[in-house]
């Protein structure tokens, strides 16, 4: 597998109060099967599509309690190096780089918008062993966030970013590419979230059917936040899981409608 180019979603891991509930509801939802908690990571315990690696969870640290999230890596060459640019660029670095045995080095950070993301500068674990339209496995991630113009500033910054806008007059939503390739996107949240919703990093799930996907996340616990809805890139619904994570799942093979304009802004 090449290396990864700089800025690519790598990786994704959540920390859950509740691990076992978590393997049980993903399995059911994703499909995924999980293989042994790591000891010597904090038991780390990676999930598999197939048999390839896709994502992980992981239980809190004593003291280190927080709501459940999915953190979303974005590759780098050189974790300390992109750290220094998340700061010089008005980010901030919430765990310093730390080498994970063979494996790489991971840094947390949070982006201006208030976003917290993931770096992760490649060793023995590369990332995503599988991709779209494997289902279970990681297909697209967006930036949710308040402050758009902050975000849009710092992810090109930080990055070898360049820009394009939707020309749409409902929404404000930006993707970022890198090489050619589309990556990443940026949508500004409106008055429609709760005030107590922070910034964050949706991260999407593939899945061979939207709608049977959302039935088994709601039957066991989980929250419909939106959808199920059409789009041409696939029939998707944003949800929360049980501990309140958000995610979403989207089937690639079920599309609709024309492919939105885009205008180059950088």
């Amino acid at each position: 597998m090449a290396a990864l180019s700089e800025g690519t979603p790598c990786w994704a891991d959540a920390m859950f109060g509740d691990v076992e509930g978590a393997k049980s509801f993903y399995g059911e939802v994703l499909g995924w099967t999980f293989g042994e908690a790591q000891s010597e990571y904090g038991n780390y315990t990676q999930a598999y599509a197939d048999g390839k690696a896709v994502a992980a969870v992981v239980p809190p640290m004593p003291g280190q309690e927080a709501p459940s999230q999915w953190c979303l890596y974005l590759a780098s060459p050189d974790a300390a190096a992109t750290a220094r640019k998340i700061r010089d660029n008005g980010g901030e670095v919430l765990m310093e780089p730390m080498q994970v045995g063979e494996y790489g080095t991971m840094c947390l950070a949070r982006e201006p918008g208030g976003a917290v993301f993931g770096v992760w500068q490649a060793g023995a674990h590369e990332g995503f062993e599988a991709s779209a339209p494997q289902p279970g496995a990681y297909c697209w991630a967006e930036v949710f966030t308040r402050e758009p113009e902050k975000t849009d500033a710092f992810l090109p910054a930080v990055f070898p970013y360049t820009a394009k806008q939707m020309q749409d007059d409902q929404v404000d939503f930006r993707l970022f590419d890198v090489g050619g390739d589309t990556v990443l996107g940026r949508m500004r949240m409106t008055e429609e979230f709760p005030p107590e919703i922070p910034s964050y990093v949706n991260v999407y799930f593939t899945v061979p059917n939207c709608d049977d996907a959302v039935a088994r996340a709601t039957r066991l616990g989980g929250v419909l936040r939106f959808g199920p809805m059409d789009s041409p890139f696939g029939r998707f619904a944003a949800l929360s899981d049980p501990q309140g994570a958000a995610f979403s799942v989207i089937d690639v093979s079920t599309t609709a409608g024309e492919m939105p304009q885009t205008t180059d802004v950088g």
